[in-house]
């Protein structure tokens, strides 16, 4: 039993901050202003100016190809591809790994204002394959020698580009599928553990992840579910198949199916395919892709509602948003459901018509507000291609909470990092003034509506009596921070079911085990 004093701020519907929380066996035993004597021989933790509110969720992320990413070379942070040859020369030195990955390359943050090309990489990875993915998850570049071994698959597909090595759309998918098959069980599996440690250490408690991504029989989709019945203090995984094969979820007992890649109806802006009802302002002849019919993405929805399944699908301009707001509303007309909690990702810019479907039949939307301002595609790149007008409506959290429709926050990782201080600077410092939320609208996205994206709101997302004591302490009270200032706050200890969190440690074996006996959710 533990008591909390402080800044206690319940993030409930009432908004609640109180001064005492009780925590006995895992579970919220008392929240309050008085001291509560019946626990006075409890152990008092006094927080002074720190604060102590719901652990965080991460409402949509990629988390096996983070895990992957996350154990390689991330150039994000580079900004030159001169600087960025140099640093692959020097991983590659010192990887042992048979193909070279990195992750994050923009044409958009370094001085060279262009990607890194086939011929640079050759210059720095020579003797390897190598796969160097874009910053937005959506396309990549890779060397000759990778470029050799996967030539006769890729030369009739969508997007190859062999003269510079990138490679987008059905190219992309067809070397992730390649990198996928090549990736031993056993590190991938450590790898997932040193990544929920580092979101750990950032305040998360629960990642949705959106899973499916070239492995054999979808045998990503089969680990993920088992490494998140086995993982261990109390952190959550919630796991989305993104295919739209229903029977892909269904076989393996999951409640919700959707995502990115299969489950995505348009490309993204740093590739300039997302799909627009009116053409990208420096190319009148592009309006981007729309990967699938509008009486694919309908049927697919319908028969998804009727077997009870939960959808999420990626949209990210404004004609697959509404392809995706026409399918959902097709599919709740076809078989009414009161609480399906049906989910756009991304849903980056919306339209009028969109906006009022997701507030009549109740869609969830699941943002990056990461997003906005972005180094990797800053505002100049996006208004350059988009025009003023439409860069200006990019990411409109304030419209969506206007229209009453519930707005979950999180990171796409491995494309932004999954720091959920970052979401919450960013949704109250929006570069367009009229769009930023208050802090508790924000800290409300990153909590509780985290939590009532895949029905977990009953046990978890506030602090509130009978809840999971799932917690974490910031450095400081965000209510008394400067919005401007909210980047600094730091998350100082994640809770986790009344327990300080610590690092994963099972054996291969253990996970496996605890995967296929363990009752946990996922």
């Amino acid at each position: 039993m533990k008591i909390y004093h402080g800044n206690i701020l319940t993030i409930d519907a009432r908004n609640t901050v109180c001064r005492y929380l009780v925590e006995d066996g895992g579970k919220i035993v008392y929240v309050g202003n008085e001291f509560p004597k019946q626990y006075v021989d409890a152990e008092i933790t006094e927080l002074g100016e720190k604060a102590l509110l719901p652990s965080f969720v991460d409402t949509h992320q990629h988390f096996a190809s983070f895990s992957l990413f996350h154990s390689g070379l991330n150039v994000m942070n580079f900004t030159s591809n001169a600087d960025m040859i140099e640093a692959i020369k020097e991983y590659a030195s010192r990887c042992s790994d048979s193909t070279i990955l990195a992750f994050g390359a923009s044409p958009y943050s370094v001085k060279e204002r262009r990607l890194i090309n086939r011929e640079e990489m050759d210059s720095a990875c020579p003797d390897r394959p190598m796969m160097l993915v874009k910053y937005d998850g959506h396309a990549c570049v890779i060397n000759s020698m990778l470029l050799k071994k996967l030539h006769n698959k890729l030369c009739k597909l969508r997007g190859f580009h062999p003269d510079s090595g990138e490679m987008n759309q059905e190219a992309f998918f067809a070397v992730s599928d390649y990198i996928s098959n090549s990736i031993a069980i056993p590190k991938l599996i450590r790898n997932m553990q040193k990544a929920v440690d580092y979101e750990a250490s950032k305040g998360i408690g629960m990642i949705h992840t959106v899973s499916g991504v070239g492995f054999p029989l979808n045998a990503d989709i089969t680990i993920e579910k088992l490494f998140a019945k086995s993982v261990q203090g109390g952190f959550q995984i919630r796991v989305f198949p993104q295919s739209m094969d229903t029977g892909v979820a269904e076989i393996r007992s999951l409640p919700r199916i959707g995502g990115c890649f299969e489950c995505a109806l348009d490309g993204c802006f740093g590739s300039q395919d997302a799909a627009l009802t009116v053409p990208y302002a420096i190319d009148a002849g592009n309006t981007g892709i729309l990967y699938y019919s509008d009486e694919k993405v309908t049927e697919f929805c319908k028969k998804a509602n009727r077997i009870g399944l939960q959808i999420e699908m990626h949209a990210i301009g404004d004609k697959a948003f509404e392809q995706a707001t026409r399918a959902l509303k097709a599919a709740l007309d076809d078989f009414p459901r009161d609480d399906h909690r049906h989910g756009i990702i991304h849903a980056c810019l919306p339209t009028e018509e969109g906006v009022e479907i997701c507030s009549k039949y109740h869609i969830n939307l699941l943002m990056q507000s990461a997003f906005d301002n972005w180094r990797q595609e800053p505002p100049e790149y996006t208004e350059k291609i988009l025009g003023k007008e439409r860069n200006a409506a990019l990411n409109p959290v304030r419209t969506f909470l206007d229209k009453g429709c519930i707005i979950g926050q999180g990171s796409d990782a491995p494309c932004t990092d999954p720091d959920p201080i970052e979401w919450l600077y960013h949704a109250c410092n929006h570069t367009n003034p009229a769009q930023s939320v208050s802090v508790y609208e924000a800290l409300r996205m990153l909590t509780y509506n985290g939590c009532y994206a895949t029905f977990d709101e009953k046990e978890r997302g506030t602090l509130e009596e009978g809840k999971t004591a799932d917690m974490v302490i910031l450095s400081a009270n965000p209510y008394d921070t400067p919005v401007t200032e909210l980047n600094r706050l730091k998350a100082e200890k994640l809770i986790l079911s009344g327990e300080e969190y610590k690092p994963q440690s099972r054996s291969l074996l253990s996970v496996i085990w605890n995967g296929l006996t363990s009752n946990q959710k996922y």
